[in-house]
């Protein structure tokens, strides 16, 4: 009779003694043997010593403005005899990094690491240390390039992250709390992960997650994640924890969308996306009574921009879009997901719900046009300030207000502490929402100009002089 336990390899065998923490027949409690049934037991340590040398340490300084109601008054520094002299202190950051082309010494980490650093310096295995260029950042993604000038740098080959599986073992790498060439093990626990809030635009961003429970700790951000063939498949990013330490659920993004985001910002510094050129709404309990319809998944497009790829698709308000590229559509954040990750030129294929017939359309994702004004033109305070309308992606989320593109290092409103991608809601006590109330506003030249500001941190005042 046969039995019924099945029979499982010496190398398998040992594999999951491993894991358990199980003694194997014969076995010292006190230490795994050294092989099984004449086996050699398992060990990832042929494959980590050519990844640990691409995985490197990354610090940096950020000069930040430091903002007092009291110091920010003309008025109250006037009558203390206070002088103008900008205040400002210097946050440090820890974090990791990936070396992906070992010519050139570009690097791979995440945008919360080095993101508006004015000082990076990155360690390598063995204390070399070297200060790094910013190539690029691109917030929505989390995912920043950097680069050094150093001899023999060895580099990680970038796995095809879209062949990943929920049950693969992947390994991450990285320093967590400083601690040098940290590397912890597990699988991958789930994929395609988003709607996990804020990233560090201070929005939701574009999320595609891959979850494991591989420890993952502050100080790995920007690390590794590997498979047992020691190649990239994601960068560690993030973890979910209310105690703030490791709890088994950590975040990395995809190795393929970290190298088209990479490709992007090598050859123009940022990343321009495409988009359809429409508004939509989720579709609720309520408007799916309204439009008769069985379900209340989907989008319903409210507004078609003319020109747009959208129109030229044939979409109109009040169709329902009920899938994406073959995958059932279920809300907003889904189709802006798609929009967002895809590279400028990709087709799209839209599944339509129109009158009550379901048909399929095509259309091409295209750069968004954004107008944008001189702040020069406005006041000459802000000469130096490029103001930018907000994209459709950012009033999706309930944002209003105008873009800060661009500042020059020496302007006014720089020395007062206005960034790039901070978004004016206000001037004064006016609430802004677009370039063309902005215009209405400055022109009025008001003797104090005092920008409301929203940026990542939350919403503060802006005093230009």
């Amino acid at each position: 009779m046969a039995s019924r336990h099945p029979r499982f390899s010496p190398w398998l065998s040992a594999s999951l003694a491993l894991l358990l923490g199980i003694a194997l027949p014969g076995a010292s409690r006190a230490a795994m043997p050294p092989a099984v049934d004449g086996q050699a037991m398992p060990s990832l340590a042929p494959m980590l010593e050519h990844v640990t040398p691409a995985v490197v340490n990354i610090s940096s300084k950020t000069r930040v403005q430091v903002r007092n109601p009291y110091f920010d008054d003309p008025v109250f520094r006037q009558f203390f005899g206070l002088p103008a002299v900008p205040r400002e202190r210097v946050e440090q950051s820890l974090g990791s990094g990936v070396v992906v082309d070992a010519a050139k010494g570009y690097i791979l980490t995440n945008n919360h690491v080095v993101g508006g650093a004015d000082d990076i310096t990155v360690t390598l295995q063995g204390g070399r240390t070297y200060k790094a260029k910013l190539v690029g950042t691109d917030p929505d993604t989390d995912v920043a390039v950097i680069q050094i000038h150093a001899p023999g740098l060895q580099a990680l080959p970038l796995a095809d992250s879209s062949k990943l599986r929920v049950g693969d073992f992947v390994v991450a790498v990285g320093e967590p709390f400083g601690l040098s060439e940290t590397v912890t093990s597990g699988i991958v626990s789930a994929l395609g992960r988003s709607g996990l809030g804020q990233n560090s635009s201070g929005t939701g961003g574009f999320q595609n997650f891959i979850q494991t429970d591989a420890s993952i700790n502050p100080g790995n951000s920007g690390g590794a994640l590997v498979n047992l063939r020691g190649q990239l498949v994601g960068i560690n990013t993030m973890i979910f924890s209310p105690s703030g330490g490791n709890v088994g659920i950590g975040f990395a993004i995809p190795s393929n969308l970290a190298a088209e985001v990479m490709q992007q910002l090598i050859a123009h510094g940022k990343v321009q996306r495409g988009t359809l050129g429409l508004q939509s709404q989720d579709i609720t309990p309520r408007i799916a009574r309204l439009l008769n319809l069985a379900q209340d998944q989907g989008v319903v497009v409210t507004g078609v921009n003319a020109g747009s790829p959208a129109e030229q698709a044939g979409l109109q308000p009040g169709d329902v879009l009920t899938a994406i590229d073959g995958k059932p559509l279920r809300d907003v954040n889904e189709l802006r997901n798609t929009e967002g990750l895809l590279p400028v030129g990709s087709t799209v294929k839209l599944g339509v719900l129109h009158d009550g017939k379901t048909r399929e359309v095509s259309a091409v994702l295209r750069p968004e046009k954004i107008a944008s004004l001189a702040g020069a033109s406005l006041d000459p305070r802000l000469a130096g300030v490029t103001f930018n309308e907000l994209s459709e992606s950012q009033r999706s989320q309930g944002m209003y207000g105008v873009a800060v593109g661009a500042v020059q290092p020496n302007s006014r409103a720089a020395a007062a502490g206005l960034s790039e991608g901070d978004v004016v809601i206000g001037v004064g006590n006016q609430r802004i929402t677009g370039l063309r109330m902005l215009r209405q506003l400055a022109g009025v030249r008001p003797r104090q100009l005092v920008l409301v500001v929203a940026d990542a941190e939350g919403t503060h005042y802006v005093l230009i002089q």
